[in-house]
């Protein structure tokens, strides 16, 4: 693995925009970062993607534990979201799309940070940008992209003939992001309607879902964490079964933190774990304490020695902490990469690389694009 420099494409800001990128550059400079590049082997790619195919089966089968033994405190898991989940994992509801972000230098296993699996962005850059960026530059050389692709035949598995993608209104990333899905569940020849999570209403005469324009929501992409679905004025009505949602209820498991524990429980010593617990105590004085439900790298304390060295703000934490013992990660220049494994409809299917000066990736952290 190698971080390489290269210059910038003439007008770069204009091509990636293009393409549906328009965030791509925030108050302290580049969040898209094309001054530079990643440079794996093949062997590397195979690594992570079996990694992230691995890691996957067993979040499956911590979910799984999880509702044998009744561990949704563990979880914190609200206690009407209980039956919803319980009734999504039966049926074996149609899931898209998740983001393992994994430590990884090129020697060691790939380890597991954390399971981006309910409602995951940086999707653009990673399916599209860079794959155009490829094609400017390196046309010869390859990618661990098929990410694109891998959506569109996912869509036609979904279920449904019809989907409505939700967002937050007035949040560009987002926006973005469920339009660039929209378009590919488009091209899977699928008909489908935009809508923001605000306008989402509730007839209780047909005891539905409606749009603005009071037509039917029967099945619906959403990007808006499921727990703070609960809370909205709607949220009563998610245990009616009135609508098919993606991503699915039982996803719920598998973003939430508070499983890393219970994946080292079940598979302890497993080469693309780190050790992580629901106190400190076993990892003495050098851990990562993480909210079991934060995003974007909010409320996360580095401590090494007992001492914090590094921390975030936000408004996380209520739900409860793990405790993780600390990754290898590569330190290039100081620059730091993380490797965010995109898995589609249950199969690893590409790569996208954001790096920090710091030890903690948030939300502004530079996205590199890569190839092998």
């Amino acid at each position: 693995m190698q971080r390489l420099n290269i210059t910038p494409r003439p007008e770069w800001q204009r091509r990636v925009e293009e393409i549906g990128l328009t965030y791509h550059t925030h108050e302290n400079g580049p969040y898209w970062d094309e001054s530079v590049y990643y440079e794996l082997s093949a062997r590397e790619v195979d690594v992570l993607e079996a990694a992230a195919n691995d890691l996957h089966m067993l979040c499956i089968k911590g979910a799984e534990a999880v509702i044998e033994n009744k561990w949704w405190d563990r979880l914190a898991i609200p206690k009407a979201a209980i039956p919803v989940i319980l009734d999504s994992w039966e049926k074996d509801e149609f899931s898209l799309y998740g983001r393992f972000d994994l430590a990884y230098d090129g020697q060691e296993p790939p380890k597991l940070l954390e399971y981006n699996a309910d409602t995951p962005t940086a999707l653009i850059e990673a399916a599209v940008a860079q794959w155009f960026w490829l094609q400017d530059f390196f046309h010869d050389a390859d990618q661990f992209n098929s990410i694109h692709e891998r959506l569109i035949a996912a869509w036609r598995k979904a279920g449904g003939a019809r989907f409505h993608f939700c967002s937050v209104n007035n949040h560009p990333e987002d926006e973005q992001t469920v339009l660039y899905l929209q378009d590919t569940c488009h091209q899977a020849g699928l008909v489908t309607k935009r809508l923001h999570m605000e306008e989402i209403g509730w007839d209780s005469a047909r005891a539905r879902f409606v749009d603005l324009e009071n037509e039917v929501i029967t099945h619906c992409f959403k990007l808006y964490p499921w727990e703070w679905m609960w809370h909205e004025e709607y949220g009563k009505h998610l245990s009616r079964g009135a609508v098919s949602l993606v991503e699915p209820a039982w996803k719920m498991l598998l973003s939430n933190k508070g499983l890393l524990p219970i994946l080292w429980e079940l598979f302890p010593g497993h080469p693309n774990l780190l050790p992580c617990f629901e106190n400190a105590g076993p990892l003495g004085g050098n851990f990562v304490k993480k909210p079991k439900l934060s995003r974007e790298g909010a409320n996360i304390s580095v401590v090494e020695n007992g001492a914090v060295v590094q921390s975030t703000g936000g408004e996380y934490g209520e739900e409860g902490f793990v405790y993780q013992a600390l990754a290898k990660i590569p330190d290039f220049g100081g620059n730091h990469p993380v490797m965010g494994v995109w898995v589609i409809n249950h199969d690893a299917a590409g790569l996208g690389i954001r790096e920090e000066s710091g030890r903690i990736t948030g939300n502004t952290s530079r996205f590199v694009p890569h190839l092998f």
